[in-house]
Order: C-alpha cells, then structure tokens, then sequence
C-alpha cells in the first residue's frame, strides 16, 4: 500500500518512541525490548496499524509488532499509536529482510491482506510462497501458527495450495468471515472498508509443526 509524501515524515519517525529504527541489533532478544518474556505476535504489512494497535490494546499479555515497508504508511501508524501502549513496537522495513531481524522468538504471524502480486513471474513476492514460509521457519519459536485474511479470492486459494503443500493444516477457515460464527473480529482500514462495500473477507488460520526448533 502506498500513500502520497507526508510531510515532516522523517521527524516523526524520528521522535516515535515506537519505532525501532535499527531492528537487525535485536534478533534473538526482543524480550529485551519488551522486559519480558511474553509470547511475541508479528504483523507483516500492517498499513496505517488500525490492526495491530488494537490487537495490542485487547491483549496486554502478548507482545505485538507491526512491519511496514514504506515510510509514509508507517507514519501514519506512528500518530495512532498510544504513549502509553508498552506492548506495542513498529518496524519500517522489507518483508524480504525479515529472516535477518528474529530468530527463534515468534509466536504468530498476521498476514492482512498482503499484496496478491497477481503475475505468475511475481508468484515469490506472495507473503504465502514458499519463499517466505522457508524464512518464516527461522522466526518460530515453536509451532508455526500464521493467521491470513484477504479480499483477493485468487490470493486465498494461491496460499491454501501453498500452505497445503509445505506441511501447514488448517485450523479454522471461513470464506465469508463477517457472516460466519468468529467473534470480536479485529479489523484493519482495508477491512472496514471492503465489509462496507459487501465484500467477502476470507479468513484463515494454519499451523505447522517447526521441525527446525524442535531440533534445536
């Protein structure tokens, strides 16, 4: 997701209290940030955060950090996060570096209407390829639990098939998520605005064994 330049956008970020600006010093000790050693819920993509700051705001035992790549979405996140919201920090960067800022240390990972990168050739950039889900495995703790919603029904399935066949089951799924049983549903912005124009939302939650941790 893009947005046009902010202004004052490198002062900001700059003052953010939230933002780590240097998030590789931190791999394998973001209980450090945090002074504590609660379960570590990730958000890759998380837009202007309507997300991940209300997750964090319902759940002051998990610890929660929202991942943007561009610098004018991630401000926008940065002016609605709370002074006082101390399970809460942001990162501004590429998805692709993500094996290279945790280790071993996630318990969740949110995927929230990623770009679909329709074309065939971009197939790898999909948060859900088996490009990332290959990275994912070094960031968990234990299990993989990686919980997906998009509008993008091709998106849906592409991940389903990936998911699938790389070892993931499937523990809850809906393919119309606002008009099924789930409760106390957090939105994102793309969310609250694709419920209002009557579009389905698919949902899904998987988990994988990490043979890799359970190794180690």
């Amino acid at each position: 997701m893009r947005l046009r330049n902010v202004k004052n956008k490198q002062e900001i970020m700059d003052q953010a209290m939230c933002l780590i600006t240097e998030p590789k010093e931190y791999k394998g000790k973001w209980s450090t940030i945090f002074g504590n050693n609660n379960p570590l819920h990730i958000e890759i993509g998380m837009g202007k955060g309507d997300f991940i700051i209300e997750m964090a705001r319902n759940n002051p035992q998990i610890n929660f950090i929202g991942i943007e790549k561009y610098d004018s979405v991630i401000v926008r996140a940065i002016e609605k996060v709370p002074l006082d919201l101390d399970n809460l920090r942001l990162i501004r960067m590429d998805a692709k570096e993500i094996d290279e800022v945790f280790d071993k240390e996630i318990d969740c990972i949110y995927l929230n209407f990623s770009d679909p990168w329709p074309k065939k050739r971009h197939h790898r950039r999909r948060l859900t390829s088996h490009y990332f889900l290959e990275k994912y495995d070094k960031l968990f703790k234990s299990d993989n639990l990686i919980i997906q919603k998009t509008d993008n029904q091709d998106l849906f399935e592409y991940s389903i098939i990936s998911f699938s066949t790389y070892g993931y089951t499937i523990e809850n799924i809906s393919l119309d998520l606002h008009n099924s049983s789930f409760e106390d549903i957090v939105m994102t912005e793309y969310e609250k605005k694709f419920v209002g124009l009557g579009k389905n939302i698919y949902y899904v939650e998987v988990k994988r064994t990490n043979i890799a941790s359970k190794k180690c």
